[in-house]
């Protein structure tokens, strides 16, 4: 038997949010949240786990967290987690720029983690803020018109 993933804390958690939908399915997607958000990814350990707590078939759980780009399995995502927007608003005021150029100070390709999992690098298809564009997002902080210059002074800070 495989080493339980999910923690007493988030199936608690996952369990509280019974009572606010009106099936265990409807639950499927704040599940993985809840999981993400403590591990950084969701493993497929943890994809049984859910189902399991959720009385559904693991591959129902699956295909939810298959159709979300937001949820890695292989391996946790950076501590920072930054997405470059590559709408047409954003790409045509340099995003494309921007994206190559925090990829190379950061020594990885678009959707990599550094060594030290500091941070990690993906293209978003569009961020909702093209009136700023071009704009990357870092964990829940929006940041808009950003310069290559200010990208850089980003990463820089990151400790």
């Amino acid at each position: 038997m495989a080493e339980r993933i999910l923690t007493e804390e988030m199936e608690n958690a996952i369990r509280a949010l019974f009572p606010r939908y009106p099936t265990r399915q409807a639950v499927t997607l704040p599940a993985l949240h809840i999981v993400l958000e403590k591990l950084r990814y969701v493993p497929p350990q943890a994809v049984v786990e859910i189902a399991g707590l959720l009385e559904l078939a693991p591959s129902q759980v699956q295909d939810t967290l298959s159709f979300y780009g937001i949820f890695p399995q292989d391996k946790p995502h950076g501590r920072t987690r930054v997405w470059v927007c590559r709408s047409i608003s954003c790409a045509l005021r340099g995003s494309d720029e921007l994206l190559q150029q925090l990829c190379e100070s950061a020594g990885i390709s678009p959707g990599g983690t550094t060594g030290d999992g500091r941070v990690t690098i993906e293209i978003a298809e569009c961020l909702g803020a093209c009136e700023h564009a071009p704009c990357m997002l870092a964990n829940d902080e929006l940041h808009h018109c950003i310069t290559r210059e200010q990208g850089e002074a980003f990463l820089r800070g990151l400790k």
